[in-house]
C-alpha cells in the first residue's frame, strides 16, 4: 500500500509540478485482476481500486494497518465504474452494475469481487476510513442515489449528483461519497469552488474519453493550482484546498469524503471572480 503524506498550504504553494503529482494524483488505479492502494494521511482515508478479469479477487490486509481483517477497524465505500460484477460481503452476494455502490461496515471480515465477463469486466473504485461503528452492509442502485440535476448549459457544468453515503442515504461512521456526471457540451465540475476544512476529499476521474483529460484545481483560493488528469486517476485533496476541475470533454467523477460530519452540503464556497 502506498503512502501519501499530509501537508500544509504552505508547503504546497512551494511545490513544483511534479512534487504536486507525486504528493496528491494517484496514477496506477485499475489494473487488471489486482489491488491498488494509497494511504492517506489526510483523515487517514485509504483510496484505492480493484479490476478483477479472470479472478474472483478478495479484499486482503496490509502490514500497516496492523488488523487481522482490513475492516477490523473501517468501513469501506464501493462504486462500479465498468460492467457488471458482483461484490460478496461476509457470504451476501450484490449484483452490482456500473454507477451502482456497495458500503460494507466495520467488522465486516471478508469482501471479495467478481466480474460477470472478462470481456466487460467490472471496475471497482474503493474508498475506506476508520469507522467506530458496525453499520448494516447495503447495496444502493444508481436509480436510488437521490439524483440531482444542477448547473446550467450557459456556464457548461450541466450535470447530474448522484448521492449514495451520507446523511439521509446509506448510514455510514465518517464517510460521504457520491458521484457526478457531466452532461454533453459541459466541462466544469464544482463551480463555484468550496472547502470544508472538517473533512478531506478524495475526486476519481472516469468516463474521461481517449484523448482528452480534464484540469483539476486545488490550494488554496488565493493560491491556486493544477493537476493534468486522464482517466481513471484520482486526486487527494486536503480540507484546506479547493477542488474543481474542466475538462477538455465531459465526463464523470466519484467524490469521497471523511471528516467531521455527514452532512452533504458542508462546505464554504468562494466567488469565481475572488480566485486567484
Amino acid at each position: 500500500m502506498n503512502q501519501r503524506y499530509a501537508q500544509g498550504p504552505n508547503e504546497v504553494a512551494a511545490l513544483k509540478t511534479a512534487e504536486l503529482r507525486e504528493n496528491f494524483l494517484i496514477e496506477d488505479l485499475m489494473q487488471a485482476d489486482q489491488f491498488n492502494f494509497t494511504y492517506s494521511h489526510y483523515d487517514r482515508a485509504i483510496i484505492g481500486s480493484v479490476a478483477p478479469v479472470a479472478e474472483v479477487l478478495e479484499l486482503p490486509t496490509y502490514e500497516n494497518l496492523r488488523s487481522d481483517y482490513f475492516l477490523e477497524r473501517r468501513e469501506l465505500g464501493i462504486i462500479n465504474v465498468g460492467g457488471d460484477g458482483e461484490v460478496i460481503v461476509d457470504g451476501t452476494t450484490y449484483q452490482v452494475s456500473k454507477l451502482d455502490a456497495v458500503y460494507a461496515g466495520k467488522g465486516c471480515k471478508s469482501v471479495s469481487f467478481k466480474s460477470v465477463s472478462a470481456e466487460n469486466p467490472a471496475k471497482f473504485f474503493l474508498y475506506s476510513v476508520p469507522a467506530h461503528h458496525s453499520y448494516p452492509h447495503r447495496l444502493m442502485k444508481k436509480e436510488d442515489a437521490s439524483p440531482l440535476e444542477i448547473g446550467s448549459k450557459e456556464t457548461a457544468n450541466e450535470r447530474t449528483v448522484y448521492k449514495y453515503i451520507h446523511l439521509e442515504g446509506i448510514q455510514s461512521c465518517q464517510m460521504v461519497m457520491g458521484l457526478t456526471i457531466l452532461k454533453p457540451g459541459s466541462v466544469w465540475n464544482t463551480m463555484p469552488s468550496h472547502v470544508h476544512d472538517r473533512r478531506m476529499e478524495s475526486y476519481f476521474y472516469f468516463d474521461v474519453p481517449d484523448g482528452q483529460v480534464v484540469f483539476h484545481m486545488m490550494g488554496q483560493p488565493q493560491e491556486t493550482r493544477h493537476l493534468v488528469v486522464q482517466n481513471h486517476q484520482a486526486i487527494i485533496s486536503p480540507p484546506w484546498s479547493i477542488h474543481s476541475g474542466g475538462g477538455t470533454s465531459n465526463y464523470g467523477f466519484i467524490w469521497a469524503m471523511a471528516g467531521e460530519n455527514l452532512v452533504y452540503t458542508d462546505m464554504d464556497t468562494f466567488p469565481i471572480n475572488e480566485l486567484r
